[in-house]
């Protein structure tokens, strides 16, 4: 098991527990993270699991590929340099601890 900690708008902090191998979405969704909707179930096409990663985490990521780049720009919060969409995030050992900001809204 691995460590994740999703961090509200209001700088709420909640620690997941999650398995290496599914997604970062489907962590957070499977703990009732609230700012984590994932309507369309990880299927990259609605930006509602956008997430702000945290160094050191955010520059050992692979690069998003053009998809999800894309659906970046359709979130309802304006995208950063660390924006990434969390159905996308596949986790790994490595990634134990890694810390995200939620956007205010996903809608």
């Amino acid at each position: 098991m691995i460590t994740l900690h999703f961090v509200d708008a209001a700088g709420v902090t909640k620690d997941v527990k999650a398995k290496p191998g599914q997604s970062l979405m489907q962590a957070g969704v499977d703990a009732h993270v609230k700012g984590i909707s994932a309507d369309c179930g990880g299927l990259l096409t609605c930006g509602t699991c956008h997430v702000f990663v945290r160094e050191p985490f955010d520059s050992q990521l692979p690069a998003p590929d053009p998809d999800e780049f894309a659906m970046l720009e359709f979130t309802a919060t304006p995208r950063a340099a660390n924006s990434r969409l969390s159905c996308q995030i596949q986790l790994t050992s490595e990634l134990d601890g890694i810390t995200v900001d939620l956007p205010e809204s996903q809608h």
